[in-house]
């Protein structure tokens, strides 16, 4: 019965050994030079301008949920597609309301000002 899980423990232990394995072959065999430079909060040559905890404005949100929202969309159409001639005319009324209901609410957001970016 134990026979069974092994496959399992092993990948689980290949998994941690990928994970870890770099991490201290890195931290034994890699170049241990600090200076000034290596130890600054950046290495980009300046000095943060803003604290890294700023809030961002509600719009940035808006336009990464619309993202997900239309990429969900061509999610599902690409299956639809596929099958289209299987499904007949139930499965393409059903593709059309689907992609109404989200042009009406693509439509609102653009009347609302949610993709204008200043």
């Amino acid at each position: 019965m134990l026979e069974n899980y092994f496959p399992v423990l092993m990948f689980i232990f290949v998994g941690i050994a990928v994970g870890i394995g770099p991490i201290v072959t890195g931290a034994l065999l890699g170049p241990h030079r600090w200076d000034s430079e290596k130890l600054s909060p950046y290495e980009c040559g300046f000095e943060a301008f803003e604290d890294a905890r700023m809030k961002f404005d509600v719009r940035y949100y808006l336009v990464a949920i619309l993202f997900i929202l239309f990429d969900l969309e061509i999610a599902f159409l690409f299956p639809w597609a596929i099958v289209l001639n299987e499904i007949g005319w139930f499965g393409f009324v059903s593709m059309m309301i689907f992609l109404g209901i989200l042009v009406v609410g693509f439509i609102y957001e653009w009347m609302k000002g949610a993709l204008e970016w200043e």
